[in-house]
């Protein structure tokens, strides 16, 4: 009688794999808590579930109804490296002394415990599939947070012939065009390439149920160039798009404080410097949407195979953006300043047991995603970091985690060197204090924006509301003094050693070559021809014009550039 009822009970297994698929669900939600991280490369909160009509975004829709909805969450610096280096050690960019796409985090904190590595302590296998590190301008991959090597995909940018023809050369290599759109399966770019490997993965995983994972899948897109498979193109009105309704930098703000967009500009379909003509603007923001639609989908595979394998009811799923980016607003394109478009970002968790299809206003910063996990998962509470968990808004969303975060972006100010903005945000203001690290607050300018009165950031308040500038500084003396940016003592002592052999420049040459009109000076458009930098040339301008005229005359240019 025995051994018949074990036929029949291995008869049942065989003939019902959903009974089986849900046997192995109920084992999951009583054993530890798998993490699926879904990083998204210059993804600003153009999504359908945030309230943008344009944006066509079925899935992460659907995951926002299936979680809690963070309006209120801030990178902590806009640029891919120092951002995912707060999301990966929950270590702001000021607390490492790197705020550039160079210097591995590692260089100043050898010692720093990942997110992998300590998932990977408590029994976590831990795979990281397309972009999570950024990898590349000299930065690399840190492989003791993953318990396999990670997946990058390899191919091209572009699928059409003419997107790379007379490719413009950059200082990172040869820039195609700025967008395309073409008859392409998903697969043909890396994000379908990333898509079909995190499928597998996931697969893999479901034959494996007694091993927890956590598991980071880093799309590419919607950062530039904005390409796509020409049906995401489609889903797109192009009569719908509407331009920024502000154009220029906000009133009495720095002028080292906007960028002029040098990201976008190094594409070979783009004006090096001047203004963007209106359609060329309204193909980049379609470009924009249709890469973000494109990456929908492809997440949409992830999180359908999440749930066929049965993995979904024991998985804590997080979505999240590296940063914000500009279109158009203030004139600017890219990401790369403290304003609102380019620090706020979206953010998405849905984990067992908690709550579904609410938002909150409670502000968080990204250090805090690591710390929050922990605490999900069930683990102690990592010492040693910079984010603060926010697990208990999952519960209840009117819960307040933070009464500000804090974010960061470097300049060159003229006659000063690099300075560090370090911006504070409450519910109502964002303050912008700049200044050299260690420097005295007296050699500090404000920035300060009312975003209930001027959401658009059209004027710095910081000279007219003393009161309230006072007020936000207090959030700003909680914290630490930024460090300034970490540099190579190797490559310092190599550099003063011998300087000797270097060729000089010719900057008389150099001038005669800008001065197109040969009126003997530099306008600000002649003097960003062919500049390396074209991020940080502008303020190199301001500082160069001592006069104050807004052009360059040769002595200027040939003297200050020494």
């Amino acid at each position: 009688m025995i051994r018949l009822r074990i036929l029949i009970g291995l008869t049942l297994w065989m003939i019902c794999p959903a009974a089986a698929r849900a046997e192995r669900t109920e084992s999951r939600v009583a054993a530890k808590k798998n993490v699926l991280l879904i990083c998204v490369d210059d993804l600003k909160p153009i999504l359908g579930c945030y309230g943008d009509g344009l944006a066509k975004t079925p899935n992460l829709d659907g995951l926002a109804q299936r979680g809690v909805l963070f309006e209120k969450a801030y990178c902590n610096q806009a640029v891919c490296s120092p951002s995912r280096n707060a999301l990966m050690c929950s270590l702001r960019p000021q607390s490492l002394g790197i705020y550039d796409l160079e210097t591995h985090f590692r260089k100043t904190a050898p010692d720093a415990v990942t997110l992998g590595e300590y998932f990977q302590k408590f029994g976590y296998k831990t795979e990281g599939m397309g972009k999570i590190f950024h990898v590349g301008h000299g930065n690399h991959d840190d492989a003791r947070t993953w318990s396999v090597p990670s997946f990058r995909p390899k191919g091209s940018n572009y699928a059409l012939p003419e997107s790379t023809e007379g490719a413009r050369s950059s200082k990172n290599g040869p820039r195609g065009a700025a967008f395309e759109s073409a008859d392409v399966p998903d697969e043909f770019y890396g994000d379908g390439k990333i898509a079909t490997e995190a499928v597998t993965r996931l697969q893999k995983a479901s034959e494996a149920p007694d091993q927890p994972f956590f598991m980071a899948v880093g799309f590419l897109k919607p950062h530039l160039p904005f390409v796509a498979p020409k049906k995401y193109w489609d889903l797109i009105d192009p009569t719908q798009i509407q331009l920024a309704k502000r154009t220029t930098a906000p009133e009495g703000a720095p002028a080292y404080a906007p960028q002029f967009g040098g990201e976008l500009r190094g594409y070979k379909d783009m004006p090096g410097q001047g203004a963007i003509d209106e359609s060329t603007q309204r193909t980049l923001i379609h470009g924009y949407y249709a890469a973000a639609s494109y990456m929908d989908a492809q997440v949409g595979k992830v999180l359908a195979e999440l749930e066929r394998s049965g993995l979904s009811q024991s998985t804590i799923v997080v979505l999240w953006g590296d940063h914000g980016w500009h279109l158009g607003d203030h004139g600017m394109w890219c990401k790369h300043t403290n304003y609102e478009q380019a620090a706020r970002i979206p953010l998405l968790i849905s984990a067992p047991g908690k709550k579904q299809g609410v938002r909150t206003n409670s502000l968080v910063e990204t250090v805090d995603i690591y710390p929050t996990l922990a605490e999900l998962a069930g683990l102690p509470a990592p010492e040693g970091i910079d984010g603060k968990s926010f697990a208990a808004i999952l519960d209840n969303p009117r819960q307040m985690a933070r009464d500000h975060v804090i974010h960061v972006y470097p300049r060159n100010a003229p006659g000063v060197g690099q300075v560090v903005g370090r911006a504070v945000r409450n519910d109502r203001y964002r303050l912008v204090e700049w200044k050299k690290p260690g420097a005295s607050d007296e050699t500090a300018e404000y920035e300060l924006y009312d975003y209930a009165t001027d959401p658009l950031e059209s004027k710095n308040l910081a000279a007219e509301q003393t009161n309230v500038l006072a007020e936000m500084k207090k959030f700003l003396a909680k914290h630490p003094e930024a460090k300034p940016q970490w540099k190579d003592p190797k490559a310092a002592d190599s550099q003063n050693a011998n300087t000797s052999g270097k060729p000089k420049q010719d900057r008389n040459a150099m001038f005669e070559r800008r001065d197109a009109n040969r009126d003997g000076s530099l306008t600000k458009d002649e003097f960003m021809q062919g500049q390396p930098d074209p991020e940080e040339a502008p303020s190199r301008f301001i500082r160069f014009d001592k006069d104050k005229n807004g052009v360059l005359s040769r002595d200027e240019f040939v003297q200050s550039g020494k």
